[in-house]
């Protein structure tokens, strides 16, 4: 499923998620203190376009947290409720729950995206 899904996904749901994250890692690199935000945003960008495959540990720490707490204040919150408002629109039909899966996570991954690292799956 790995292939095939990164594939369908790219087409159906991976260019736009990765658009968005890299628009927002854009907006974040405008500033000095703003650049930690913009290189989490672009490294979570390669990840939405082919999330078959790959998965997500997420860390803790003080920093990390710290972190967390101002990327929900700035645009973790609204970035979540896209990516949960287009899993559930996903999940309405059989074959797009992988894909609506897929969304969860990337919405979870919105709200703590320090201390998270993108690790493969093994099976």
């Amino acid at each position: 499923m790995g292939t095939l899904g990164n594939i369908l996904w790219f087409f159906i749901c991976g260019l736009i998620t990765g658009i968005f994250w890299i628009l927002a890692g854009l907006l974040c690199c405008i500033t000095i203190i703003g650049i930690p935000f913009g290189i989490q945003c672009f490294k979570f960008a390669g990840l939405s376009f082919c999330p078959f495959g790959r998965d997500i540990q997420y860390g803790t720490g003080t920093v990390s947290l710290l972190a967390n707490i101002f990327w929900l204040m700035s645009c973790g919150v609204s970035m979540a409720l896209f990516f949960a408002i287009a899993g559930v629109i996903l999940c309405i039909t059989i074959i797009g729950i992988p894909f609506g899966l897929q969304m969860f996570k990337f919405a979870k991954l919105a709200l703590m995206p320090f201390g998270a690292k993108i690790v493969p799956i093994n099976k």
